[in-house]
C-alpha cells in the first residue's frame, strides 16, 4: 500500500463544492468515481480543504491510500482520461504514510477576482465578481493591512456546524493589485474559517464605498460580532490558489 498525494485544479462553476452532497454534484463525488473506475478500489480521500458551491481551485490537494500498482505518472494520465474536462490532475507523488492533505498543511493562499467595469463580461461570468462602482484601491489596501497577523476572526465567518473551538487565524500576507479591469485580492494564512475570505472582501468593498473607515477593521475584529462586518460576496470570484506543506 502507498500513500499518494494528488494535486488537482478544477472549475467549480458546475459543482456544489468539493464535499459529497446527497442531492447535488460535487467535485469529490466525480473524482471518487473516476478513481474507482481506474483502480477498482474504494479509496478514502483526504482533502486539504472544503470549497463551497461555485468556488474554483488552481491547486487542490488530496491524499489516498492505494493498493493498486499503477505508477504515479500512469495514475495521473488515466484519471485525466476519465475525469470531466473541468477537473484535472496535474501532479501525483508518493508521500510518507503519516502525510495528511489537511493536517499536514501549513498554509493556504486564496485569490478573489473582481471585474471592475461599468459593463459585465459574458466571457468571465462565473469566474469573477462584477463590481461596477469605482474602487478606492488605496483605502482597500490600507484596510487589508489590519487583517495581517494573528486575530480572532469571529466577525468574519459564517457560523455553522463546521466552526468549533478556536477562531484565531494568522494571516501572513494580504495583497490587493489591479491589472487593467481585474482587481485581484490575494490572501495567505495558516487557515481560514467558513466564508472568511468572502466576508473580508465584502467588508473591503464597504470601505471603498466610504460606508466604513479603514481604521474600523480593528474594532470589528475585537468585537467578535458578524453583524458589524460587510456582506458575504458571491463565490464565483474565489479560487484556492496554492497549498503549502513542509
Amino acid at each position: 500500500m502507498r500513500n499518494l498525494l494528488l494535486r488537482l485544479c478544477f472549475d467549480g462553476k458546475n459543482y456544489h463544492g468539493w464535499q459529497i452532497q446527497k442531492n447535488a454534484t460535487s467535485v469529490q463525488g466525480v473524482f471518487q468515481d473516476s478513481l474507482r473506475s481506474v483502480t477498482g478500489e474504494n479509496c478514502e480521500i483526504k482533502a486539504c480543504s472544503r470549497t463551497d458551491a461555485g468556488v474554483h481551485a488552481r491547486e487542490f490537494c488530496v491524499n489516498v491510500f492505494l493498493n493498486h500498482r499503477i505508477s504515479c505518472g500512469g495514475l495521473k494520465m488515466a484519471l485525466n482520461r476519465v475525469l470531466p474536462r473541468d477537473i484535472v490532475v496535474f501532479d501525483c507523488a508518493q508521500v510518507p504514510f503519516d502525510f495528511h492533505a489537511r493536517y499536514s498543511c501549513v498554509a493556504k493562499e486564496y485569490v478573489y477576482k473582481i471585474l471592475n467595469t461599468p459593463v459585465r463580461s459574458p466571457f468571465l461570468e462565473g469566474y469573477v465578481l462584477h463590481y461596477w462602482c469605482e474602487m478606492d484601491l488605496a483605502a482597500i489596501q490600507k484596510s487589508a493591512s489590519f487583517f495581517v497577523g494573528t486575530h480572532d476572526f469571529s466577525s468574519f465567518c459564517t457560523l455553522d456546524s463546521r466552526q468549533k473551538g478556536d477562531f484565531r487565524r494568522t494571516i501572513k500576507s494580504f495583497l490587493v493589485t489591479r491589472d487593467e479591469d481585474i482587481v485581484t485580492i490575494t490572501v495567505k494564512a495558516d487557515g481560514f474559517l467558513y466564508n472568511m475570505i468572502r466576508i473580508m472582501v465584502g467588508t473591503l468593498l464597504k470601505i471603498s464605498q466610504k460606508r466604513l473607515k479603514p481604521s474600523e477593521i480593528s474594532a470589528i475584529l475585537e468585537a467578535k460580532n458578524r453583524a458589524l462586518a460587510g456582506p458575504t460576496v458571491r463565490p464565483c470570484g474565489l479560487y484556492l490558489n496554492r497549498v503549502f506543506y513542509e
